[in-house]
């Protein structure tokens, strides 16, 4: 049993000079360990930012697209405002939706205010 006793403290004296050396090897290179922080969380901030731009991009060219069909698409529509509101083709329209007709001359009345 004193044999046990003899070793056991020794692991524990070992473990313990290992424990500090290691955090004396952590005190003497802290800035280099920073540094090499800094430079992981850097690449990740490159990587994350790279794919936002490639994103918002795509997004932009989905919205320019959007914009030329909406484009053309006014373009048609003042077009065809500007032949509905030809008078001929009010006319025209009038005659046959409508079965419309001038009036002649007899049928028109002309009302005088006093």
């Amino acid at each position: 049993m004193l044999v046990n006793h003899g070793v056991a403290p020794r692991k524990q004296f070992s473990s313990r000079m290992l424990v500090f050396d290691i955090w004396q090897d952590v005190l003497q290179h802290l800035v280099s360990y920073i540094l090499l922080i800094l430079v992981v969380v850097s690449a990740f901030s490159v990587i994350y930012y790279t794919h936002v731009n490639r994103q918002t991009t795509s997004e932009l060219e989905q919205l320019y697209t959007q914009r030329d069909e909406l484009d053309i698409e006014w373009r048609n529509l003042l077009l065809e405002q500007n032949s509905l509101a030809e008078h001929s083709a009010i006319e025209s329209r009038a005659k046959k939706l409508l079965n419309m007709k001038r009036p002649d001359s007899d049928s028109e009345i002309i009302i005088t205010l006093e």
